[in-house]
């Protein structure tokens, strides 16, 4: 029996498929400090777990494809808080960010369609790509220079009459790249100039460092009609196991369309649906402490990779995530050869190879994405064991590094 050429086209998460190598070497007794994922290490609000504990229903029942009504006033009341002006008809509910991405790629793309979007990118768009019929785009952003748009012209000389949509990630997963209002002003032009849709994926957007301030193409009105908002709880309330997500447009004709899809797949749970109301409805000040938690990783995280011959990074502006140039030639040999071969007092750290973040697996070879997601006495003792570990592999494979 044949498989689908779209399933065929899909690939396996590279930050996943290590998993096998780490648990043989856990059964050795090797401790892995897991820097490969985005799962945050902080308490999960405790208002999400007694709302769930305090469900009262006899029958967990269906709810409204579009989700629980007091889940989407609450979603609307968090975005005026921002600055966004919603309402719940310009919202749904979704199993996660991913299910909106999902939904938003099948929604406005036929199949050969294009959707453009920047280089390094989250690695799971070329999932949804693939399993759409929909082609990714790239145009290519530099560690060097901290992951800026290139030239308008570049950008431009990109679309064609297959485009779609521009796709932002802001902040950037996996670069920590905060967009600028010039750099968000261009995109905004362009999907206007072009009549292109502009979907901004933004679950992190509570993290941003250095005092910089908030900005959303949302609050471009003039890109009303042609704007698509991805959230998700996850990352900001420390929240991934309640896969709670959101897609929102102003657009009335895209979001009737959409409603087809929400209804095809009925509901989504009304658990973590009840938890989720609690959540958004927390004081922004909630933030203040995860945030100065996350500088600090930030900051050992940099100062330490500062400090390792050959490593080239910029300091991230927001998510939690650092991607960085190794003095070696191929980092997914080098991450394998971290579980496999290596250990420092008994430890070692995973890492994901940056090559799975961009469209052409031979882009990013010598490059790698850390998740700064542990608290500071483990990421320093991560990069001690980075440190350690590329001073060995160096005498192990000189060939391979540079």
């Amino acid at each position: 029996m044949e498989t689908s050429q779209r399933i065929q086209k899909m690939g396996e998460p590279a930050l996943l498929k290590y998993y096998p190598l780490v648990s043989e070497a856990q059964k050795k007794g090797k401790k892995v400090y897991f820097l490969n994922i985005g799962q945050p290490d902080i308490k999960t609000p405790a208002g999400f777990l007694k709302s769930v504990n305090c469900i009262e229903q006899e029958v967990l029942s269906y709810q409204a494809p579009e989700g629980i009504t007091e889940l989407r006033e609450a979603a609307c009341d968090y975005y005026q808080r921002l600055g966004l002006d919603y309402d719940s008809s310009d919202l749904f509910v979704t199993n996660g960010g991913s299910e909106a991405l999902l939904f938003t790629f099948i929604g406005i793309c036929n199949a050969g369609d294009e959707i453009l979007t920047a280089e390094p990118l989250y690695s799971i768009y070329k999932e949804m790509a693939a399993a759409t019929d929909v082609t990714l785009v790239g145009f290519k952003t530099y560690a060097e220079d901290g992951f800026a748009l290139p030239d308008v012209s570049v950008i431009e000389a990109a679309i064609t009459p297959r485009t779609k949509a521009i796709l932002m990630t802001n902040p950037g997963n996996p670069t920590g790249k905060v967009f600028s209002k010039a750099e968000i002003e261009v995109l905004v032009k362009l999907a206007i100039k072009h009549n292109l849709y502009l979907i901004s994926d933004e679950v992190y957007r509570e993290f941003v460092y250095d005092n910089q301030g908030y900005l959303s193409p949302a609050q471009y009105l003039e890109l009303s009609q042609n704007f698509i908002l991805i959230d998700s709880i996850s990352k900001r309330y420390s929240a991934c196991g309640a896969r709670i997500g959101f897609i929102v447009s102003k657009n009335k004709e895209l979001m009737g369309q959409l409603k087809k899809l929400v209804q095809m797949r009925l509901s989504v749970s009304t658990v973590d649906q009840i938890g989720a109301i609690s959540l958004l409805k927390l004081d922004s000040h909630f933030f203040d402490g995860i945030l100065k938690e996350y500088t600090s990783r930030r900051e050992i995280v940099y100062q330490a990779l500062q400090e390792i011959p050959g490593v080239i990074c910029k300091e991230p502006r927001g998510a939690f995530y650092f991607m960085a140039k190794l003095p070696i030639k191929n980092a997914s040999h080098f991450i394998e050869w971290m579980i496999n071969e290596f250990e420092y007092q008994g430890e070692t750290v995973l890492l994901s190879p940056a090559n799975d973040f961009y469209l052409n697996p031979k882009d990013g070879a010598d490059e790698v994405r850390i998740a700064y997601v542990l608290n500071g006495d483990d990421m320093k003792t991560s990069m001690e064991i980075l440190k350690h570990g590329l001073e060995a592999y160096a005498l192990a494979f000189p060939k391979q590094c540079k």
